[in-house]
């Protein structure tokens, strides 16, 4: 069996490079989000209410479902958050 080595897990995980870049941007803002909560030391229902979202769907950020979330809806956590989001574009390696 040949091994394999890959820049991140998306680019092992998904099918095509367009949706291994989509999920690299998803996992970053979603962690970059989840930090933030995280630092605020607040409950969750004074997260959610600070992020404009309800408890459950709070709860499913700070569990990783990232699935649950596009990139528009993580830009948008990501400004609430008090976060600015900018997009790097390089020439692939």
């Amino acid at each position: 069996m040949e091994q394999q080595i890959f820049d991140n897990v998306w680019d092992a995980l998904e099918d095509t490079p367009e949706e291994a870049a989509e999920m690299t941007m998803r996992s970053n803002l979603l962690i970059a989000v989840e930090q933030r909560i995280r630092s605020w030391n607040v409950t969750q229902k004074e997260a959610a209410r600070r992020l404009e979202i309800s408890q459950p769907r709070l709860n499913d950020l700070l569990r990783g479902k990232i699935n649950n979330f596009s990139i528009e809806a993580l830009v948008g956590l990501a400004v609430k958050a008090g976060l600015t989001v900018r997009l790097d574009i390089a020439d692939a390696a």
